[in-house]
């Protein structure tokens, strides 16, 4: 039986962890080790709805999914998809569903930016988690990615 202490304690750490997140999202542009610019960060948050792929069958990956799955407006997910395609790790090709439509792809380029991009998250988290016993890290590691899954089901309607 849980005692009013304990409860207390609940209560505390699970109403930390929205404001824990907050902290999280502006401190992703840490530079832990070898700095990220701002524009990279960016620009993977683009490429990895790319690379991600559709969530259903019919989909294709264009502007209007990147603003979606981002939630930013529209002529801002165009402005960041320009400047993918400007970098070279984007191209725009035509739809074979609706050749009206433009969708988007990776290039070997953008495939060689999301590795890197990557490599250096887990440097981060090694770095930022040196000190945890690796059991800890590994749980860790393993219950955000379930708590990802899990959003993913929800937006999803499962």
């Amino acid at each position: 039986m849980e005692t009013s202490t304990e409860s207390t304690r609940r209560t505390a750490v699970l109403d930390a962890v929205g404001p824990a997140f907050s902290r999280l999202r502006r401190t992703a542009a840490l530079n832990v080790e070898e700095g990220v610019s701002r524009k990279d960060m960016t620009r993977t948050l683009v490429l990895n709805v790319v690379q991600d792929g559709p969530e259903h069958d019919g989909q294709e990956i264009t502007v209007g999914v990147v603003a979606e799955r981002l939630a930013v407006d529209p002529s801002v997910a165009s402005r960041m998809v320009s400047d993918c395609i400007t970098a070279g790790y984007l191209v725009r090709a035509a739809s074979q569903a609706d050749g009206r439509r433009t969708i988007l792809r990776l290039t070997d380029d953008g495939d060689r930016m999301l590795d890197r991009f990557r490599a250096h998250q887990r440097s981060a988290f090694e770095r930022i988690t040196r000190d945890w016993p690796d059991g800890e890290r590994v749980e860790f590691a393993r219950l955000l990615i379930k708590y990802v899954d899990s959003i993913s089901e929800l937006q999803n309607g499962s």
